[in-house]
């Protein structure tokens, strides 16, 4: 079969994925339009300026998917002898939010943004989400402004957290900001992301380069792509995880906060991930960490790719940990190598608004307001069901375009690679070149890491697969 992409085109294919969406809707119940009570209190809020540090003549820039309006954060770099200076300017959402009110009622319902290809269901109103709060170029805007300072070696030797009154200059978004484009902005992101992916890694952190399978309506139709990470991507998360290790330490020496954790993978696990390695043909040096094997793969080749395949299997058990006194057993994250806290995405995540919160009050030496501590026990169980859901529409999106993309092309033979194997060796799972679809595949012998070609036949019974 031609290696081209399979692509949706026909005006009776759009009308399917769209009533397909709306379907998923219903299923998952995506909120839809905001109470008219938490749509008057957004369209009234105006939070105090006074007090505020000025840093309008501060050029922070956003960098944002394309297209996207709902921005969070701001950032300003600059080079401060053989370290760095990271400035990052946070949406100051609590400022629009008044604590028991409707808007603050309806955002604990939704708990996250919820992203669908063809609309979102915002976790706020849009003239606040993608307006009077977010930090759109040439607009005066309320921030919450990290300044975090780096040494040559990417560790932390300061911090400061306060609110400040600040005014973007640019929105770049991942798509044309590069290196070696010419703008020093995206140069000096570069050369502190590598500084920060090298610390991660020191700390024995470790990032999955795998891409991820998106929904996509382009080119006069829809369409499956896997999403890789750019460079440009890579160094901005290493901004917002800067910022979230600076938060989790400002919580645990204060004695209180929420923090997201993940357990390191079990001693077994890693140990079957050895035997994967072996088995692929994956080099797996005595005394290096799986994290240490990962940095070195690449996803473009077949056994690399069944071997990450495997590896996400021991990033599990990330969750939210809230306290107050003494600090949690298990503080750190194990993917970030560090205690960690979500505090950069308060318009589209819920936890982020009080966790800022926490942070301002502990760096001001002053008592954390009772709305924000009150609600700190409640939030991991709110934000796991909110971002579960959210996982569950995605791959939902995913499930529907895959099945209106094949199903004219039962008996087709597609090249594969198998990136997974039963342990009874008679089946397993494969990933097709074009489109880009995961897949059971029966048969025995199924050669791991290898590319195979595959037919396609009609399932027994429509079934979600389990990811």
């Amino acid at each position: 079969m031609p290696r081209r992409p399979l692509r949706l085109r026909t005006a009776e294919a759009d009308a399917e994925v769209r009533a397909g969406l709306d379907r998923i809707r219903a299923e998952f119940s995506v909120p839809g339009a905001f109470p008219p009570a938490a749509l008057a209190e957004a369209a009234a809020s105006a939070p105090p300026l006074n007090g505020r540090a000025d840093l309008r003549d501060v050029p922070f820039f956003t960098l944002d998917p394309p297209g996207s309006l709902d921005l969070d954060q701001a950032m300003h770099l600059e080079r401060r002898g053989s370290g760095h200076r990271v400035r990052y300017a946070i949406a100051d959402v609590a400022g629009f939010v008044r604590p028991g009110g409707a808007l603050d009622t309806e955002a604990r319902a939704r708990g996250v943004t919820l992203y669908l290809p063809d609309a979102s269901s915002p976790l706020h109103p849009r003239p606040l989400s993608e307006g009077t709060a977010s930090l759109l170029p040439g607009r005066e805007r309320p921030a919450v402004a990290w300044t975090i300072d780096i040494d040559d070696a990417g560790r932390i030797t300061g911090v400061d957290v306060r609110r400040a009154l600040v005014r973007s200059r640019d929105r770049l978004d991942y798509a044309t900001a590069r290196r070696g484009d010419g703008d020093p902005r995206i140069t000096l992101l570069g050369e502190i992301g590598e500084r920060l992916i090298a610390a991660e890694a020191a700390r024995g952190g470790v990032s999955l380069p795998l891409p991820e399978q998106e929904v996509v309506h382009a080119g006069g139709g829809w369409a499956l792509k896997l999403r890789g990470d750019l460079a440009t991507e890579a160094w901005n998360a290493q901004i917002s995880l800067l910022t979230g290790r600076a938060a989790a330490r400002l919580m645990l020496d204060g004695g209180v906060g929420l923090l997201r954790t993940m357990p390191p993978a079990p001693a077994e696990a890693v140990e079957r991930l050895r035997l994967a390695a072996r088995a692929l043909g994956v080099s797996w040096p005595g005394g290096a960490s799986y994290g240490d094997i990962v940095r070195a793969l690449d996803p473009a080749l077949p056994r690399h790719a069944a071997f990450l395949h495997d590896a996400a299997g021991l990033m599990r058990g990330a969750g939210y940990t809230a306290f107050d006194g003494a600090p949690p057993e298990h503080a750190a994250h194990a993917a970030v190598a560090a205690p960690y806290a979500h505090v950069t995405a308060p318009i589209r995540r819920l936890a982020d608004r009080y966790a800022t919160e926490v942070c301002l009050a502990l760096a001001a030496d002053r008592p954390v307001p009772q709305w924000a501590r009150e609600a700190l026990p409640h939030l991991p169980e709110a934000m796991q069901r909110a971002l579960r859901r959210g996982a569950d529409i995605d791959h939902a999106c995913v499930d529907l375009v895959e099945a209106l993309l094949l199903r004219d092309h039962v008996g087709d033979v597609f090249d594969a690679v198998v990136v997974d194997v039963n342990g009874d060796r008679t089946g397993g799972r494969v990933q097709l070149v074009a489109p880009p679809v995961f897949g059971r595949c029966d048969g025995e012998g199924l050669p791991l890491g290898e590319q195979v070609r595959v037919r396609l036949e009609e399932a027994d019974a429509p079934a979600r697969r389990r990811r």
